[in-house]
C-alpha cells in the first residue's frame, strides 16, 4: 500500500515513518530545490530529518503548477493515504482540497496533522512549543514561573502516533465500506490528553497544582541521589515492600520510623537528605547492585547519545548512512523497521514518474520546466 506524506520537520515524518516501518511504501513530496525544512536544520536538530525519513522515497514536485497537480493526482489514484501537515487551508489554496483529493480516489485515507484540530482555533498556526505552553505542559514541566520545554519533540510525535492508530482504524472501514475518509488530529488536542491527569486532579482535590518537578510525584523516595564517584542515579521506592528490602539492603534502622509511602512522602524534606548521606558513600557500579538485589527501579542519568553505547539501547537502532556518515538511530517499539537510508532530495523522481507512464522524454521536460 502507498502513502503520499507531505510533511515537514516532525509530525508529518513521523506519521510516515511509522507507516514505513508497519510495511507501506512511503512516497514523500517535496519542493523541488530545497525539500523538507529539516534538510536545512542544524545545532541541536540537525539529526532530525534523517532520524524522521528513513526508509522512504523522495519526489520533487512543484505543486503550484499545473504539470505539477497533475502528478500529484497521479499518484493519488495509486495510493491508499495521505500524510499532511501543512498549514491550515494549505492544500485547498494549491486546489487540491480533500473533496478534489476523493474525486480521483475516493478509497483515500487522508491525515490532516495541524496545530489545532477542528474548531475555534482551527485556522491558528502554532508548533509543538507553543502547544505545550497552551496546554499547561510547559508548566507542569518547569519551574513556578520558569516554564519548560520538554527534551524531544513529544507533542508533534504524539500527534502523529494517535495520526497513524486513526489512519489503520480508517482502512479497515475502507474495506468494509468502500469509502475512505478524512481525518484531522491536533498537536493542541494531543497535548491536552497528556496533561488529562493534571486536569482531573484538580477538579478532584479543588487544589491548583505546582509543576510536577516542585511537587514531586506520589512516592515519598522518587529523586536523584549522587554517587561517591559522581554519578547521578534516580531511585524509585513505590511500595512499603521495597522500602522494608531497601532498609535491610543498606543496614537503615529507620524503617519503622517511615512504614508508609504516606509517611515517608510526608517526611521527604528529612529523609531525602539523610538517604543521600546514605548512597553518597557508594560508587554506582556498587549501588546498582543493591538496588538491583533489592529489586527497586533505578536508573543512571545518561545524555541520549550514551545510549549508542548502551548494551541494551544499541540492539534497538538502525544502521543508516547519511551525508556520507554512518548513524545509528533508534527504532520504534513496533519491532518492525523499514531498512533503507534516508533520501536525497529527489532521489526517486524518476522511479516513481515512469512508474506513472512518463516517458524519458517528458520527465527530462518536467526537470526542465523546473516541474520536479
Amino acid at each position: 500500500m502507498r502513502v503520499l506524506e507531505i510533511g515537514h520537520i516532525v509530525a508529518g515524518p513521523t506519521a510516515g515513518l511509522l507507516l514505513s516501518d508497519m510495511g507501506f511504501e512511503v512516497i514523500k513530496i517535496e519542493r523541488p530545490g530545497s525539500g523538507d525544512i529539516a534538510r536545512s536544520l542544524t545545532g541541536s536538530s540537525a539529526g532530525a530529518f534523517p532520524f524522521y525519513n528513513r526508509g522512504k522515497k523522495s519526489i520533487t514536485i512543484d505543486l503550484k503548477s499545473e504539470d505539477g497537480r497533475k502528478i500529484f493526482l497521479k499518484l493519488v489514484s495509486t495510493s491508499s493515504v495521505i500524510i499532511d501537515n501543512l498549514g491550515y487551508g494549505a492544500m485547498d489554496s494549491l486546489g487540491l482540497s480533500y473533496e478534489r483529493i476523493a474525486d480521483v480516489n475516493p478509497r483515500i485515507v487522508y491525515l490532516s496533522i495541524r496545530g489545532y484540530g477542528d474548531g475555534p482555533y482551527e485556522r491558528r498556526k502554532s508548533l509543538d512549543y507553543p502547544i505545550e505552553v497552551h496546554s499547561g505542559l510547559a508548566y507542569m514541566t518547569g519551574l513556578t514561573g520558569r516554564p519548560m520545554r520538554v527534551g524531544a519533540s513529544i507533542v508533534d510525535m504524539g500527534a502523529a502516533m494517535f495520526g497513524v492508530m486513526n489512519v489503520m482504524n480508517a482502512l479497515s472501514e475502507v474495506e468494509r465500506t468502500g469509502k475512505g475518509k478524512k481525518i484531522s488530529v491536533g498537536l493542541f488536542e494531543t497535548s491536552m490528553f497528556f496533561v488529562g491527569q493534571h486536569i482531573a486532579t484538580y477538579q478532584i482535590t479543588g487544589q491548583e497544582l505546582k509543576p510536577i518537578n516542585e511537587e514531586g510525584f506520589a512516592w515519598g523516595i522518587y529523586d536523584f541521589f549522587k554517587t561517591k564517584d559522581l554519578k547521578d542515579v534516580f531511585v524509585a521506592v513505590t511500595t512499603d515492600e521495597q522500602w522494608r528490602h531497601f532498609c535491610s539492603e543498606f543496614s537503615l534502622d529507620i524503617q519503622d520510623k517511615y512504614p508508609t509511602n504516606k509517611a515517608r512522602y510526608e517526611n521527604r524534606k528529612s529523609l531525602i537528605p539523610y538517604l543521600q548521606n546514605v548512597i553518597g558513600q557508594y560508587e554506582e557500579r556498587e549501588l546498582i547492585g543493591k538496588l538491583e538485589k533489592s529489586n527497586i527501579s533505578y536508573a543512571t542519568l545518561n545524555r541520549p547519545w550514551d545510549l549508542i553505547s548502551d548494551v541494551h539501547a544499541s540492539r534497538k537502532m538502525a544502521r543508516e548512512s547519511y551525508n556520507g556518515k554512518d548513524l545509528y538511530v533508534p527504532t520504534s517499539p513496533l519491532n518492525t523497521y523499514r531498512e533503507g537510508d534516508p533520501p536525497s532530495l529527489g532521489r526517486d523522481n524518476d522511479e516513481i514518474l515512469a512508474d506513472l507512464g512518463y516517458s524519458r522524454e517528458e520527465i527530462d521536460i518536467l526537470r526542465r520546466k523546473n516541474v520536479i
